[in-house]
């Protein structure tokens, strides 16, 4: 040891009640839904993802030195700019003349001129105002072992439990078995980690911590604190300066953002040597048990960092190991447990590695255990990403590992931001809505401004970029930057989650954004003299280009079929939230007129859903975004049973597009499929996502898949895939927005015989399903609300029976579609 070093015995007042450490053996860790390695991390992707909607670690396991990356959901640089571009609007109606005119590649030209946000936008954002997620830094640990010449590691397990949100290392080396423990504590608001080993006084081990820049460290109290400012951009910081570790990038800095700490604090309740090394270590010798806590906090919300660090780290160490690790699983199972799912076992293959048991999915496909992991895992995920009373997950939920996150690590708001909230209604996680219900909310004062200063409209709008900042103003490229429909899809979360959880007094408080949303296209949409259609211009289809007819490209254009698919989405549901308020009678006359003027979803010449109002040739035929299939999934304009021709319109569309793509587009993909009640296409892309990848370079085109820690490969990575991937599992087994209950509307064979329990549909209703051979044999709805529901009874059924609060029940079935009005609390059960 350094013997510079100075000892001291750890008082009395660090031994914890309660710890009692149970002798650990060999055996395997526990079984069920959880998944393994047999080796630590190589690379990021390999390790852990642990959240509690706040903070969050991801643990690589390492037995010599390992790093757990601490994160936390506001660790956002930048700061609130003023975006208004005035020539934006000057330059609108030549804009609208041009595309009007067919000059479409002009009005690109003329939009980059000059409808765009004022200052840099998202380019290089965590050096700009705009900002970026950014990771709060690095826990390293340095371990020892008294082993001797007998270094050989053996029976090394690194697991992830999704049933309690546990990540857990065991291994041997020498003469001694060590165990580790990690969570982020979903009761006490910290991390936690606990370091164990089969005798005593066999634990010692030097923990630092870092991050890449703008960080400062001491130790106070015994605690090893960092802290610092991030960047507010660099309009607003003179000194521009570099990111170094010295103490002027720590919390001295002046004219700097978001403040943020973390302070480690080493408790050892059966004692052990502590010492300081250079005021950035702790140093802990023979020691027995080992409980390390850690705190972190920024002060976005207007907390006061230290205050809220000290008062998590008292209350967390008074409490005990066990206690901390109960109270956790329990907060963590309060949301976990509402559903479960089985669709079969190989049981060989579950004991597997995860990363070989991909690399076997590969090449032999029959685990269907490894998509129902994969759908609890989507599950985890958002419960470990989001809280209410924070912000929702982000490109990459809560977990990143640098401060120059890809794209940021912001709101894209032409799918992928929209993406992630996927499950939470149908997979029982409503409340996890609320974070991106209240940000949508924050957004509008910012998209006001931004409606006034760019369209001389009412209402609020935003473009396809959004941060913590509200920014809302178009971005930096038109190509993409000018889609003007983002607010539109927020809103339709907004009511989505009124549909599932029919609570009045929650519509009333959102029909104010929606009625907003829409204010700004009843002034915004402009009529196309060459088809008298009301149009959305200028706009685009999202990322997506065009070939002009005389061999040009383009992005920019009056009107695209996703536009005119939410717009009709969102005018009708504001109109029925009007009507269920009692209010806007004269509003919603209004938004019909405007509804009827929009040209309908065309096919085209070629039997395929039209991407634009105009029969253009794509740039990129095989494109990741299939944005005029938006009538189809997650709106419910297109479908087998009511629209059968742009149902079979759409699977040309498909068809055309191909199924290689980035991950979340192969996500999405898995619904549109669900939704043609395609099963068999909805599996292989399945399989497709779930395709090993170890690439973290941008691919737009192909390349996506699946990490060995199960995070979507982009590549790189982005959690919309996750969610997106889990949504269609759910697609694949329920679907409820056609106005009835469809059981299995797209099961494939590979799940011929399998159950689940705890979704939950539209109208306001938990519900459960078990088939046997592909064949549905039983169902349960129970009613959380008073209400009419509607179920659809395979053709094929006989024998059918209902219950109703265990009674028999008599119910019509008309055109296989079975009726039963129920209170708040009856449960009604179909045997099939």
């Amino acid at each position: 040891m350094n013997n510079k070093i100075k000892w001291t015995m750890l008082s009395a007042i660090l031994l914890l009640p309660g710890c009692n450490f149970s002798r650990v053996g060999e055996d395997a860790l526990q079984s069920g839904m959880a998944y393994h390695f047999e080796a630590p991390a190589k690379i990021w992707e390999e390790t852990f993802p642990l959240g509690n909607g706040r903070i969050g670690l991801m643990p690589d396991g390492g037995v010599e030195v390992e790093n757990y990356v601490l994160n936390e959901i506001s660790m956002w640089s930048g700061s609130r700019q003023n975006t208004d571009n005035p020539e934006a609007l000057k330059a609108l109606p030549r804009i609208r003349e041009l595309l009007f005119e067919g000059r479409n590649d002009e009005a690109q030209q003329l939009m980059y001129e000059s409808f765009v946000c004022a200052g840099e936008g998202s380019r290089q954002g965590y050096r700009k105002p705009y900002g970026s997620y950014q990771i709060l830094g690095n826990m390293r640990f340095g371990y020892e072992y008294d082993d001797g010449k007998d270094t050989a590691v053996r029976n090394y397990r690194r697991e992830l439990s999704l049933e309690e949100a546990v990540a857990t290392v065991v291994f041997r080396r020498g003469r001694h078995t060590y165990r580790r423990e990690a969570f982020t504590s979903f009761a006490s608001d910290v991390a936690v980690i606990r370091l164990t080993a089969n005798a005593a006084n066999a634990i010692s081990f030097h923990v630092g911590m870092n991050r890449p820049e703008r960080y400062s460290l001491a130790v106070d109290r015994g605690d090893l604190h960092m802290y610092g400012r991030l960047y507010e951009g660099d309009e607003h910081d003179p000194k521009k300066r570099g990111g170094t570790n010295s103490a002027a990038d720590g919390d001295d800095a002046e004219g700097l953002g978001i403040r943020y700490g973390a302070r480690l604090r080493v408790l050892l309740p059966e004692g052990g040597q502590f010492a300081v090394a250079g005021d950035t270590t702790l140093v802990i010798e023979d020691a027995t048990e080992a409980i390390l806590l850690v705190a972190m906090a920024t002060d976005y919300f207007g907390h006061d960092v230290d205050r809220q660090i000290d008062s998590l780290l008292l209350a967390a160490e008074t409490k005990g190991y066990e206690t901390l690790r109960q109270e956790h699983v329990e907060a963590y199972r309060a949301m976990y447990d509402r559903l479960h799912v089985d669709l079969g076992h190989v049981r060989e293959k579950e004991n597997l590695p995860v990363d070989r048991r991909l690399e076997l999915f590969r090449q032999d496909r029959n685990d269907p255990s490894l998509l129902a992991l994969y759908f609890q895992f989507g599950r985890y995920l958002l419960i470990s990403s989001t809280r209410p009373g924070l912000l929702p997950p982000n490109l990459q939920g809560l977990w990143c590992n640098t401060v120059r996150t890809p794209w940021n690590g912001d709101y894209h708001m032409n799918i992928n931001m929209q993406m992630n909230l996927w499950p939470a209604e149908v997979c029982n996680l409503s409340e996890l809505h609320l974070p991106l219900i209240e940000w949508t909310r924050r957004q509008v004062p910012s998209g006001r401004r931004t409606a006034r200063v760019f369209y001389n409209a009412r209402g609020w709008v935003t473009h396809i970029l959004g941060n913590v900042w509200e920014f809302t103003a178009p971005g930096e490229h038109p190509s993409w930057g000018a889609t003007n429909t983002s607010a539109a899809w927020m809103c339709a979360h907004l009511y989505n989650h009124y549909l599932y959880t029919c609570d009045e007094e929650y519509l009333a408080g959102v029909y104010p954004v929606m009625k907003e949303a829409a204010l700004f296209f009843v002034d915004m949409l402009v009529e196309d003299p060459r088809n008298r259609y009301l149009v959305t211009a200028p706009t685009t289809s999202p990322e997506n280009a065009y070939i002009l007819p005389d061999g040009r490209r383009a992005s920019v254009c009056a009107g695209s079929t996703m536009d005119n698919q939410i717009l009709r989405e969102l005018f009708g549901n504001v109109i029925a939230a009007a009507a269920t308020l009692g209010v806007d009678n004269d509003f919603a006359a209004t938004l019909a007129v405007k509804r009827s003027r929009l040209m309908p979803t065309i096919i085209g010449a070629d039997g395929r859903i039209m991407e634009w109002l105009e029969p253009f040739r794509e740039a990129e035929p095989h494109h990741r975004h299939v944005s005029h299939l938006y009538g189809l999934h997650p709106a419910a304009e297109i479908s087998p049973d009511s629209t059968p021709e742009l149902a079979e319109a759409a699977r040309r569309t498909l068809e055309a597009r191909g199924d290689e793509s980035t991950g979340w587009s192969m996500a999405w993909k898995v619904n549109f499929r669900a939704r043609l009640h395609d099963g068999e296409h909805a599996w292989k892309l399945l399989a497709d996502l779930l395709a090993p990848c170890l690439h973290d370079s941008v691919n737009y085109a192909k390349g996506g898949g699946t990490y060995p820690n199960l995070f979507c490969a982009h590549p790189p990575f982005q959690i919309d895939g996750n969610f997106g991937g889990c949504a269609g599992i759910a697609e694949m087994l329920l679907q409820s927005h056609n106005g009835y209950v469809h059981f299995l509307p797209a099961l494939p064979a590979a799940w011929k015989t399998g159950r689940f329990n705890g979704m939950r549909i539209q109208g306001g209703g938990e519900v459960s399903a078990e088939w046997t051979n592909g064949k549905l044999r039983r169902t349960a709805l129970k009613a959380l609300n008073d209400g009419t529901f509607r179920v659809k009874v395979p053709a094929d059924a006989i024998n059918l029976s209902v219950r109703i609060n265990k009674l028999p029940a008599s119910l019509p079935v008309r055109s296989h579609i079975l009726e039963a009005t129920l209170k708040a609390g009856d449960e009604m059960i179909i045997m099939m």
